[in-house]
């Protein structure tokens, strides 16, 4: 499906809150890498993909009324063989249930353990005055502990965003600092780049999150998206 399906689908049921799934496609199509990811609706459909993936594997809830899967349980990393798959996943639903027994849910998502690198994020969000605005910072935990992050005004040109990813004060850590690897910049801006791009031509998006991406020293790739959409929110976390 290309983007203005997904989101036409979505509106069409009043659904504001994309899955990673959609989420992820939508990422796809505008170039942007990310891990492999698949939906997995049972317990066996879960154990069969993992293993068609190659181990180990992450399996996270999927539900269009689940905004933050940690938070209820949602998320089991580094399973290594099927049986652990398998478990996760009852564990994983009891713990949804448990916790948002009301959420709709679709499955979880299965996708390869991405190899560790520097986590950065990428987001967007809509000011009332100036529109959608880009936001570059330390990904993952750091980004809520540190707020270093720096913002633009989209659409962004290239030296907005080598500038986006040169001010934020975590900037050595990218370098390389203290005998860590850097890592490919270039790769970064032009993620910041599509992004603005895709953005700029979808005024129905409300929100982008891209939490976190991995950076390496030959390339980057983004593990979880989050799109919202314009419109009347569904109830969720």
């Amino acid at each position: 499906m290309n983007a203005e399906s997904i989101i036409e689908d979505a509106l069409r049921i009043s659904r504001t809150l994309l899955t990673e799934i959609e989420s992820k496609a939508l990422l796809k199509e505008v170039g942007i890498p990310t891990v492999e990811t698949s939906l997995a609706a049972s317990k066996e459909d879960a154990m069969s993909t993992s293993k068609k993936l190659g181990f180990p594997v992450v399996l996270k809830i999927v539900s269009p009324d689940i905004t933050h899967k940690s938070d209820v349980g949602g998320v089991k990393l580094g399973l290594k063989t099927s049986k652990q798959v398998g478990k996760a996943y009852d564990e994983i639903m009891s713990a949804v249930k448990q916790r948002n027994p009301q959420a709709n849910v679709d499955g979880v998502s299965v996708q390869k353990m991405a190899r560790p690198g520097t986590e950065v994020i990428i987001g967007m969000t809509k000011d009332a005055q100036f529109g959608p605005v880009l936001m570059f910072g330390l990904g993952g935990t750091l980004v809520e502990l540190l707020k270093d992050v720096s913002f633009r005004i989209v659409p962004l040109e290239r030296d907005d965003a080598r500038e986006m990813i040169r001010e934020i004060k975590g900037y050595p850590l990218l370098e390389g600092y203290r005998g860590s690897k850097g890592v490919d910049t270039t790769v970064l801006e032009e993620i910041l780049l599509k992004i603005s791009a895709f953005v700029d031509n979808h005024p129905d998006i409300k929100e982008l999150d891209l939490n976190p991406i991995f950076a390496y020293e030959d390339g980057a790739v983004a593990v979880d998206a989050r799109v919202v959409l314009e419109g009347n929110p569904k109830t969720g976390l």
